[in-house]
Order: C-alpha cells, then structure tokens, then sequence
C-alpha cells in the first residue's frame, strides 16, 4: 500500500507540473531542451506593386515565439529599427501565458520612438522600444508589424535561419507581372528548401518554405551570420511602366550608375579659403604627390571626428566639404568628401570608393545592389600602386588599409567609369610585436629589461587601448597585461614610451620588470623556462567549435631572452632547437650559449584571417607540438 501511494503522490506531482504548461511547449521542450526559446512560424509577405507609375513595396512580418526556459524574461525588452527608407506603418505585438489550461493574452500597449543613439549619431534611425508583458517559461509572443520600402533598390535578404530553432518559415512575394526579379541563394540548396513559383491575374507569386530549421549556434569571433544563416537576396532587375521598360539593378553598371547619380553634384561649391590655406600649409614642405596626400590623409585623420549619419539618401550622398571642414565632424563619405576636395586643391586626383567592411560576404558580382557595401573610402593611385584611404579612424600609416576591409573588393569612381579592385590583405609581418630582453637570475626570481617595438595593425590597436590610460598607475596594469611574461608573478617597475601615438613610425616601450620565484635551484643545478611568451596557445581553439573563426589580421611575434649565466655556473644542456609550419602558421624556436649568456629566439608567423573547422585542427595540431616544447628548460649547474 505504501509503495502504491508512493507512486500514485509521484504521478500527482508529476501531472500538477505538466499542467502548468501547455502540450505545445511539452512537445518544443522535449525536441530542444537546450534551447532557450523556438519560432514556431515566421512569415514574411513582400508585395510589389506598380501603383501612379511607379513601385509601390509593402512588407509584413509574422513572428510566433515560444519560450522555454527560465531565460524568457531576458527576451521582454524588444527593439524594432526603422528609417526613412523602411516606413513602419502598423505594429501589434503580444505576449501570452498559459494559464487554467488556456494561454491569455497580454497585448502591447505602449511603443516608444527614440533616435537611435549609440557611439555614433543617426539622425534618421529610429528605434521602437516595447516590452512582452508577463513573459515567463512556457509564454508566447506574436508580434506583427508592416513597413512601406521607399526605394526599390533597398529590397533586404531574408533569412531561414537563426540562433534558435524555427519549426515553420514562410516567404512569399507577390509581384506586378511587369516587374522583373533575380535572386541570389546563399548557404542553401535547392534540395532543402521548398520553392513554387505562380501566376495568378497580373501577378505572379514566388513562394519559399523551409521548416524544422535546428538552431545555429552563436560561437565568439565567428564571421558574419551572413556566412552562416541560409538566406536569399531578392533583386529588382527592371520594370515595365506604359510600355516603357526601366532598368534598375542586377549588374554592377547598374549599381554604380546610381551611386555616380548621387555623388557627382557633390563638391561643386568654391572651396572656403581657409580650406585653401589650409592645404597650402599642410603641403607646404612637400616636394611629391605622395608627399602631399600623406600630409593630408593624416591631417584629416587628426581633425575630423567621424560620426555616423543616416537621413534618407544622405545616407548614400556625401556632404560638401565645406561644411564638413566648417564642423569638423562626418561620416565615411564625409571623410571622403573632404579628403577628395583637399587633394583637389593640392592638384592631386582621387577616387570616390565603395566598399564593404568584412562583415558582408558577398562580391559585387553576386549582388550588385546596395546591400553589398557599406563604407566609403577614398582611392589614390600612384605608380601602378593604389592606396586606400580611410580617415575614418586614427593612427592608419599611409599605405596601410583599414583592418575591417582587407581582401574585399572595392568600387573605385572614374567619373562615369568605375573599376573593380581588390584590397590587399597586409602581410604578417607587417603587424610585429618584436621583444628583446636580457634577464639575470637572483634568488630565483627573474630581474629584466625589455625593449617591445609593436607595428602595424598592434600598434593601432594598442594606440586606441592608450587613450584611456591618462596616469602612470593605469599605464602600468595596463603594460603589465600586455607584456606579460614567465608567469602572474610579472610586475613592471618603471618604463618608457617612445614614438606614442606616432603613425608611421614603430611604437617602443623600454621597460624593466620582476618575475619572482620563476627560477628553481635544486641542489647545485638551476632549471630555468626561457619560453616567457606562449602568445601562440591562445590561438588553439575548442575541439567541439561549430563555426568558422576570424580574426582581425595576420600577426608576427619575434621573441629574444638573453640569460645571462650566473657566476660559477655553466650550461648543462639546452633544448633542441625546433620549428612547426604548415600554410598556416610557422613557429621557431632556438638556443645559442657563448659561455657567458644563454640566447633564446622564438619567432611566430601567424598567416590566416579566418580558420575554417579543418583548418582549426591543423592548427590546433600544430600548437600542441610548439606548447610540447614550452615545458622544455634550460639546465644550469654550479662548476
């Protein structure tokens, strides 16, 4: 009786939990049980419409959630962006609890408009807040909203994927039969999703489904979802109107047709006189074109602060370089302006340039729309040699690209004329952390001085961490991290910065440090580690990665610890030397003694972007066999 009581309280409690929750939520969370929350449908209906004799694009979402843990209420707060190219015309949005066997709903009463403001300024972007009232494990949410797309160009791609599962995913576009549409499939086949093309009236309806979509895990430093998440890129190629056929997008010509529409009207006010001097000052001295442009790019990079704009098609059209040089102040294609306008004055030619920034991954071949770029630079050629201009940021040696657009394709304007050309990816060596250092052994602990030269990409970055560091106690926690060595033991004592904010050339940081209780004495030998630096190991990934890696730039490290020999010892042994190379990266190490120092150089050449799953196991492989030698010491043995 009491084992049959047991069992029948077990079942009560059991169902009491079960009917707290609906069998929907059941059914989702014994298929994903890690999953925080699921799509149960998402819909998306673009019509495309010839309405006055021109396009008319409509866009409506359906977005059904259902939430599966704890983590829901994180999921309350809620976000929409719209624009002056994206009109939001209507929104409902509603949570809903499962409650008494039912689920209730909980509308969405209030939105709240704000400008979008984050470390840049838009102007035109707008942020629509809302909150899932009550939202809770087992809850739901419905949201559907509309927007009104101003300019058919701006057409977006759609996605059948994400960061959490979606159970039913639906897209359809009804589109006027005189209105003539390409798409572009990207991280999806034609075998896994569902495609049916109708006519019907004067329509004709293109229509996707892709279900049971598992979840896409979000993985640090991995490329743009864009490289992952299946997705489509609709394209308006050309329209019919009253029999006149209009060409709109689907070849690159077309594309910058449009971006030479709105730029070369740019810049047709008389440069202001201060302008003028300006660049007569800052050009003064300089004998070459390329002299001046340096002089130039590196004023601008100096004086005008880059804030982000977006006001309709200023977000497309660069102001006059007037009123940039009168603020001080402007986004890419106002940095572009100016820098076009000031190598004017100075009698040298530049190129307005578009180009996107790593996170897009398409060519402009794929898809020549303005979804394939998203900066401006400007272009310099001399020589045969073009150099990229970007003054968006700071400290950017002439010559040198900007980081986030290595390898990408750029739009370089002639006029009516346009050229393709490929950024260059800047050499490993390039960006070096070059490190000599001379220790000596004292009751153990490790006394040094060290002279790190940092250039290239290292150096910008270690420029911009500097700007935080206004005192010499901050300057030293922060030197202490980066120059680590030995062990957390390391501790700098004094040091001295020279070339500190300079761009062209190297950054050097003398400094001496303490390492304590690093060396060990075991009766009349000493057993020292002159491996100091295992930057390398932070390059091994996790077995278990889903997803691609990337990284900002290719590295160089070059290492030398000279020891010196304490008095009345000498060198017992000394590791072999050793090197591990493969495409991808190349690591060095050897050892040299003269009687009076032992001399250890270590060099890592780091040659990849972005490390594919396979290419992760070779380097991981790799790494193994460098860390293998990382515990290989040097013996000293009193005489």
């Amino acid at each position: 009786m009491y084992r049959l009581s047991l069992i029948a309280f077990f079942l009560f409690v059991i169902t009491s939990l079960n009917a707290q929750y609906s069998a929907e939520y059941l059914k989702y969370h014994k298929l994903h049980p890690e999953a925080a929350r699921t799509r149960l449908q998402q819909e998306t209906i673009i019509t495309i419409d010839i309405v006055n004799d021109s396009l008319q694009i409509n866009q409506e979402f359906l977005e059904e959630d259902l939430y599966l843990n704890d983590a829901a209420t994180y999921n309350s707060k809620n976000t929409l962006n719209f624009s002056a190219f994206f009109e939001l015309n209507k929104i409902e949005a509603a949570s809903f609890s499962y409650e008494n066997n039912k689920y209730v709903e909980n509308k969405v009463e209030k939105f709240t408009e704000k400008d979008e403001l984050n470390q840049s300024f838009h102007d035109d972007s707008k942020l629509l807040n809302y909150v899932y009232p009550n939202l809770k494990k087992g809850s739901k949410s419905i949201l559907k909203y509309s927007q009104k797309i101003k300019n058919p160009r701006f057409l977006t791609p759609f996605y059948f994927g994400d960061y959490f599962p979606v159970q039913k995913n639906k897209v359809t576009i009804i589109v006027d039969e005189n209105v003539h549409l390409e798409f572009k499939k990207f991280n999806i086949s034609d075998a896994e999703i569902q495609f049916t093309e109708d006519k019907k009236g004067g329509n004709v309806i293109y229509t996707w489904t892709l279900n049971n979509q598992p979840e896409y895990e979000f993985e640090a430093n991995t490329p743009s979802y864009k490289t992952i998440l299946p997705h489509i890129v609709p394209i308006i190629t050309s329209y019919k109107i009253k029999g006149k056929n209009s060409k709109l997008l689907g070849k690159v010509s077309d594309l910058y047709n449009w971006y030479y529409s709105l730029v070369e009207n740019v810049n047709t006010e008389v440069p202001n006189a201060e302008l003028v001097n300006l660049v007569a000052s800052i050009t003064a001295d300089k004998k070459t074109d390329l002299e001046k442009v340096k002089a130039i790019y590196y004023w601008t990079q100096q004086n005008i602060k880059y804030i982000a704009f977006e006001y309709a098609l200023g977000g497309f059209i660069p102001r006059e370089s007037n009123d940039v040089f009168r603020k001080k102040y402007g986004d890419c294609k106002d940095n572009s302006s100016i820098l076009y306008r000031m190598l004017e004055i100075a009698g040298v030619k530049g190129n307005l340039t578009w180009i996107g920034t790593r996170s897009i991954p398409y060519t402009y071949d794929e898809v020549p729309t303005p979804v394939v770029d998203n900066h401006m630079i400007l272009s310099y050629e001399n020589n045969g040699k073009t150099y990229y201009l970007d003054a968006t940021g700071r400290y950017i040696k002439f010559g040198m690209p900007t980081s986030f657009i290595q390898g990408k394709e750029a739009l370089v304007g002639y006029g009516k004329d346009f050229k393709i050309k490929k950024v260059p990816i800047v050499a490993a060596k390039e960006n070096a952390v070059t490190d000599v250092t001379r220790i000596k052994i004292e009751n153990g602990s490790i006394m040094g001085a060290s002279k790190t030269d940092i250039s290239g990409y290292p150096k910008i970055d270690i420029f911009h961490s500097l700007e935080t560091g206004n005192t010499e106690t901050k300057l030293k926690k922060f030197y202490n991290n980066v120059f680590q060595k030995g062990n957390n033991t390391f501790l700098i004592s004094n040091f001295k910065e020279t070339n500190k904010y300079h761009y062209d050339d190297n950054f050097i940081v003398d400094y001496d440090f303490e390492i304590k209780n690093y060396a060990k004495n075991l009766g009349d030998e000493i057993y020292i580690n002159l491996n100091l630096n295992k930057d390398i190991s932070s390059y091994k990934t996790d077995k278990n990665r889903k997803n691609a890696i990337e990284y900002d730039y290719k590295k160089f490290f070059s290492y030398a610890t000279i020891l010196e020999i304490p008095k009345g010892y000498v060198v017992d042994s000394v590791p072999e030397d050793v090197t591990v190379s493969n495409d991808l990266l190349t690591c060095k190490i050897s050892y040299k003694t003269n009687g009076k120092e032992v001399v250890y150089k270590q060099e890592i050449e780091l040659n990849f972007l972005v490390l594919t799953l396979e290419e992760q196991k070779e380097v991981n492989t790799a790494i193994k066999k460098i860390e293998r030698n990382y515990k290989e010491i040097v013996v000293l043995k009193k005489q």
